[in-house]
């Protein structure tokens, strides 16, 4: 068999091994970015950039090996071990991209003071939490297949349990949002502490004009006008904001720094 012949079918091998491949790759994308990264915690959280690194890495692998390995010329039950080899790394790889894209997911969207941060299970430092979030209301429980849960922070109990987390979040440990023992329902009472520190949305538009039309579109299918809703800003690895109505609750999210504007 000659050499062109031996690319050929092994291009032809690799094309239908990299159609697969992308078939599989498009299913994970679902479950990642409908379960785990809602928009825009895709974006917000930096949830497509990693899926995008991981999968893009197994997706051309599996492929470039077959296109390697495949021979016309090699016996069945070779030409059945390397393939299967191929395809046991490139589960492997998958395997192990989604568990970390999901180790990775954001939890909880946590309400404090002026701010929303987004936590994942990083933003614990290493902390075993378990038990304190064991112990949440059902309510408040991350989901293995649902978004962020929208939280508040309760005050705290006493002087020295204030004093016990000034003191760890200024020597670098974890700060109320990462304490799940803090968290509280981001229910219609707790809304009415958002509104004071929450600004207009007007004001975010004039800073940022190029967010006018997305703003628009926003106020329009949530029936209120742009001068009815606040923002207050988002923090995690991009720059957002959340839009809420005049009750507090969230109308949903904008590009942009809020804490530019003045």
């Amino acid at each position: 068999m000659s050499f062109y012949l031996r690319i050929r079918a092994a291009g032809n091998a690799a094309l239908f091994h990299l159609l697969g491949s992308v078939l599989v790759a498009a299913a994970a994308a679902v479950v990642v970015f409908l379960f785990w990264y809602p928009h825009p915690y895709s974006l917000l959280s930096g949830g497509l950039k990693l899926f995008l690194i991981l999968v893009s890495v197994d997706v051309v692998c599996g492929p470039l090996l077959t296109l390697i390995l495949f021979s016309p010329k090699k016996p069945r039950r070779e030409m059945v071990l390397d393939m299967s080899l191929v395809v046991l790394i490139q589960i492997a790889a998958l395997v192990y991209g989604m568990y970390t894209v999901y180790q990775a997911r954001p939890l909880f969207l946590v309400h404090e003071v002026d701010r929303f941060r987004v936590i994942s299970l990083p933003d614990f430092n290493g902390d075993d939490v378990s038990a304190a979030l064991e112990q949440l209301d059902n309510s408040l429980k991350p989901r293995p297949f649902g978004g962020p849960v929208t939280v508040g922070i309760r005050d705290p109990l006493s002087r020295e349990e204030r004093q016990d987390v000034m003191f760890e979040s200024i020597a670098g440990g974890r700060d109320y949002a990462q304490r799940p023992e803090f968290y509280q329902p981001y229910d219609a009472a707790y809304q009415a502490k958002v509104l004071p520190r929450a600004k207009p949305l007007q004001s975010f538009v004039q800073r940022f004009p190029e967010t006018a039309q997305d703003a628009a579109n926003l106020v329009k299918t949530k029936g209120v006008s742009l001068e009815e809703v606040l923002f207050l800003p988002v923090l995690h690895k991009q720059e957002w904001v959340t839009v809420l109505d005049k009750t507090g609750r969230i109308l949903g999210f904008l590009p942009g720094d809020g804490f530019a504007v003045p």
